[in-house]
């Protein structure tokens, strides 16, 4: 029913890319997307190449739909997870936190496609001249690490200034989301914190219902003065964040407070003391379904509201 250059690029049949959440994208939740028509991303994080490599043996054998891996440029075990994503290759691979510049050729000649995540037009001209695929321009709306633009005004900037397929990320949630995107030039989107709440999203059931019970301002932006500003819902770790910004913590202590802290939450089920990254979207979020239910949800809505639109006139 929606259809637009991303499903070509990538071989899926619906324009929707799950993000690459660490500690949240695991094989269950990246084949059931994929399963359902979207594309399905594994999120690598700061796990070690071993993992990863199981992961990726894990989601083949649940799916032989094109799926992908995110995997994070700062991680420790950068290298061997892109050793791995050579041995092992996927449909896509999108980064994010750096350049992926030296690793473009080797996974491009694979038939890898690579699709970083961008904030800005800065970097979306220097990737783009550096040969990726696509990119997925990000709004400040999104869950996790964040720049400083919002995505209405990020994606069509971005669209203007390369001659990539863009994908619009941050902040999204329905049909009305994906017409959106597609408005604002976009050839699809990518959702994080509504796959979250997959049933076959492996996170612990109390991160669930924490994320079902938030209200439209109950995420934070906090590690902004360390220059990696993360959004999260308010819990009593964020609240510690806070005070320690506003007493001018220096970036080490920051940074030390927050080992293991995603883990914590995500796997352990501490929504106070873990850190829950979950974008401004996760108000809109009510129950827990099926992660195919929820891209028919997104297609048919997306589908109703083009079909409206369709019969507007414009008086001249």
């Amino acid at each position: 029913m929606i259809r637009t250059a991303l499903c070509d690029l990538l071989g899926i049949k619906y324009p929707i890319i799950q993000g690459g959440m660490a500690w949240v994208s695991t094989a269950e939740l990246a084949a059931a997307v994929s399963e359902a028509g979207g594309l399905g991303v594994l999120g690598s994080g700061a796990a070690p190449a071993e993992w990863l490599e199981e992961q990726i043996k894990r989601a083949r054998s649940l799916t032989d739909k094109p799926f992908g891996v995110n995997v994070m440029l700062r991680s420790p075990f950068v290298e061997e997870v892109m050793a791995v994503l050579l041995k092992e290759p996927v449909a896509v691979v999108t980064t994010g936190a750096g350049n992926p510049g030296k690793y473009v050729p080797a996974l491009r000649e694979l038939g890898t496609r690579v699709i970083p995540v961008v904030s800005s037009t800065a970097l979306a001209r220097r990737l783009a001249r550096g040969g990726v695929d696509a990119l997925i321009a990000e709004g400040m709306e999104s869950g996790g690490h964040i720049g400083e633009l919002t995505t209405i005004t990020l994606v069509p900037q971005v669209v203007d200034a390369v001659d990539i397929p863009v994908i619009a990320a941050g902040g999204f949630f329905d049909g009305r989301g994906l017409v959106a995107a597609l408005a604002l030039g976009a050839v699809g989107v990518q959702m994080g914190t509504r796959f979250m709440c997959a049933s076959e999203s492996t996170i612990h059931p109390r991160v669930k219902q924490f994320v079902i019970k938030a209200r439209e301002r109950d995420t934070t932006v906090t590690g902004a003065s360390t220059g990696h500003p993360v959004r999260s819902l308010r819990n009593k770790l964020s609240k510690l964040y806070e005070e320690m910004e506003r007493n001018g913590a220096s970036s080490e202590e920051m940074e030390r407070l927050g080992v293991g802290s995603l883990r914590l939450a995500m796997v352990d089920g501490d929504v106070e003391d873990g850190t829950v990254m979950a974008g401004q979207v996760a108000s809109m979020v009510q129950k827990v379904q099926p992660a195919g239910e929820i891209i028919n949800e997104i297609v048919t809505g997306a589908a109703r509201l083009i079909g409206g639109l369709s019969q507007v006139v414009v008086n001249s």
